[in-house]
């Protein structure tokens, strides 16, 4: 590789760990032609982005862009090494476990991981660095939570509401046979009658009164 290409892959290199806040550092060898391919079209199916590159290559990438921040990393750059390129900080760890077990290899091997400026270095922090909260998941659970108290309020209201409910509808039971028996008491029943009693006797009285007329 000459020097050109050389700084042309560090070019690269540096536009990746700029526009990436994470990015995993694996070591790929021992995985055959097929099970490379494989790796590669599972990456890109989940929106990971993998390279191949020499380990003085990707020091002097994270160097000329910051020494200090990138210094953890320095130590796990060694054997082959593939780059995994993500904005999900977890994805990269669950597409390595889920091809582990699918090809039944202890391969690729985790060697470091930088997630939103931490470090995590060495392969026994892949099962953790799989249950990483997203942002959107971290949201989602801060959202659940401001709305806890709110769902509270409203059921209680609506407990309330339907305990009311409930009372007034027992009191309207409750009151049913009273007013029954108040409606067929003699007293209500005579003071009807005498309202009505006009009527009845003009009706009663009204044949008798066309009869003279008819004999007119």
């Amino acid at each position: 590789m000459t020097k050109d290409q050389k700084n042309e892959v560090i070019e690269l290199l540096k536009e990746k760990f700029t526009q990436y806040n994470n990015f995993y550092i694996t070591d790929t060898e021992a995985l055959t032609v097929a099970q490379i391919s494989k790796l590669r079209r599972t990456c890109f199916d989940k929106q990971v982005e993998i390279k191949v590159a020499k380990n003085t290559l990707i020091r002097k990438a994270l160097e000329s862009l910051d020494a200090e921040k990138y210094a953890g990393i320095y130590d796990s750059l060694h054997n082959v090494t593939a780059l995994m390129f993500s904005e999900n900080p977890k994805e990269p760890a669950l597409i390595i476990s889920s091809f582990r077990k699918a090809s039944a290899t202890d391969k690729p091997v985790l060697k470091a991981a930088f997630i939103n400026g931490d470090v995590y270095t060495g392969n026994e922090n892949l099962k953790a660095l799989t249950q990483i909260k997203t942002k959107n998941e971290l949201i989602g659970e801060v959202i659940g939570l401001l709305q806890s108290p709110a769902k509270r309020v409203i059921a209680a209201l609506l407990n309330h509401h339907e305990k009311q409910a409930a009372g007034t509808v027992a009191a309207v039971i409750e009151a049913a046979p009273e007013v029954v028996a108040e409606a067929a008491a003699p007293e209500v029943v005579a003071e009807v009658a005498v309202e009505a009693a006009p009527e009845v006797v003009a009706e009663a009285a009204a044949p008798e009164a066309a009869a003279p007329e008819a004999e007119a």
